[in-house]
């Protein structure tokens, strides 16, 4: 299980992946792309859309998260490699891809999933809607343990005072993203509806306690 702010993504997921495990899922949370995203709606990506080609999921297991959480619509993503900050931005990408959400992590976990012959999913919550502009107090990097940067913040807020209006709406936005993850992570079980997991009660309450605390965006699913 990868969690938190991962500068090198592809080579944590390799070293992940050499430890052995049998799926890889994207979880998390994303920009909205489509227009009657609200903060908190959870997508199941049918695909993941890159600058460079279409990643497609893992059938059963996206059949799987759609029943286990009841109000997932089924959808493309988008994987881009930096933010997309302003409403023109989102327009722009949404009509390119076809996409409803975008994040900047999906990508990469699908061309790994498919490099070693593994199922893939991602399943995403938005935090920013398509209308939303991100102030640059909320483009601030996460700690290395995926908590954030609140002294990164305040400068941002220090040198720029006039987006503090904006940086309390997106703040809004990230406790009603937060408020859908945990509900959604208790619907999907300590597998995440990985087809054929079978539940170790120790594993369980271990892996139930590190995503309540730390949220992650990319995991490993669980090793055969």
């Amino acid at each position: 299980m990868l969690h938190g702010h991962i500068p090198n993504l592809r080579t944590a997921l390799e070293g992940a992946i050499a430890r052995g495990a049998s799926g890889i899922i994207s979880f998390g949370i994303a920009g909205g792309l489509a227009p009657d995203l609200a903060p908190g709606a959870w997508v199941v990506a049918s695909g993941v859309v890159s600058a460079r080609r279409r990643y497609a999921t893992d059938g059963d297991w996206a059949r799987r998260l759609l029943q286990a959480l009841g109000c997932a619509i089924h959808a493309d993503i988008a994987g881009v490699d930096e933010p997309a900050i302003e409403p023109v931005d989102k327009r722009r990408l949404r009509d390119a891809t076809s996409s409803v959400a975008v994040d900047m992590e999906s990508h990469i976990a699908a061309a790994a999933a498919e490099a070693h012959g593994l199922p893939f999913a991602a399943c995403r919550v938005i935090i920013d809607p398509a209308h939303r502009a991100l102030p640059p107090a909320a483009l601030v990097n996460l700690r290395p343990d995926g908590t954030p940067d609140i002294a990164a913040v305040l400068r941002s807020v220090a040198r720029q005072p006039l987006q503090l209006p904006a940086l309390l709406r997106v703040a809004a936005d990230a406790r009603a993203a937060q408020l859908a993850l945990r509900a959604g992570r208790h619907r999907l079980g300590p597998g995440l509806s990985f087809p054929g997991f079978q539940s170790a009660p120790a594993r369980s309450a271990a892996v139930d306690a590190l995503m309540m605390e730390r949220g992650p965006a990319i995991m490993l699913g669980p090793a055969e």
